[in-house]
């Protein structure tokens, strides 16, 4: 599965500094300006408001991944968001999902895409999803999983290129960012990562291609 296990990410030291010492910390300066405005939105009635079931792509449906596989956030406030990670299941649509719901799995990717072009989100954009394997690249980027197997092109259809190059899309335009293999790339791009998704099948130029058409239109 594109999504990679094991990466909790978990800031415990900072959580701890926010409970139950953030005014001495600020106090002392122990915290940068930067590490203070990550700290912030933490705080009691800080947080953004959530939605039940609001997606943050129209026509996506909603399914809730467990929370032990991402970490609640903020961003862009918190963290900068100038990625988007194209992933690979390495199965079927079920089978991520239930793996993505499954709290043992340490994992998830904020969407997955089917192949007839179905979009579920199953992780909010402001929220920091496990599926990079990699801290620094979760914190600033949108994981989307394909359903398929890397070594199968035809698992790659029409459908489900259009349909997340439209998710992509948006997200760039949302984000501010161009539309280019730079700030699109896949898993094994990823810094210290050992996937290889999306794999020599998936057609980068196709899908770029589909990318700067939807958000020209």
């Amino acid at each position: 599965m594109g999504a990679e296990t094991g990466d909790r990410d978990r800031r415990i030291g900072r959580r701890a500094l926010l409970v139950g010492g953030a005014a001495a910390a600020v106090g002392t300066a122990v915290l940068t300006k930067d590490e203070l405005t990550r700290l912030y939105w933490r705080l009691p009635g800080v947080r953004k408001a959530r939605v039940a079931g609001a997606v943050d792509f129209r026509g996506a449906r909603w399914v809730a991944a467990s929370p032990a596989n991402y970490r609640t956030a903020n961003r862009p406030d918190d963290y900068r968001i100038d990625r988007v990670v194209v992933h690979v299941t390495q199965g079927g649509y079920a089978s991520a999902v239930k793996v993505f719901q499954d709290p043992a799995h340490e994992a998830a990717a904020h969407y997955i895409v089917r192949k007839d072009g179905r979009i579920t989100q199953l992780v909010r954009e402001l929220d920091v999803a496990f599926h990079a394997g990699n801290r620094s690249y979760n914190e600033r980027s949108v994981g989307i999983e394909h359903e398929g197997f890397v070594d199968r092109p035809q698992d790659f259809t029409y459908a489900m290129y259009a349909a997340s190059a439209r998710l992509t899309a948006a997200i760039c335009r949302r984000y501010g960012m161009p539309p280019d293999r730079e700030h699109v790339i896949g898993h094994v791009e990823v810094p210290g990562t050992d996937h290889t998704d999306p794999g020599e099948h998936w057609d980068w130029d196709r899908y770029l291609g589909l990318v700067r058409r939807a958000g020209r239109s």
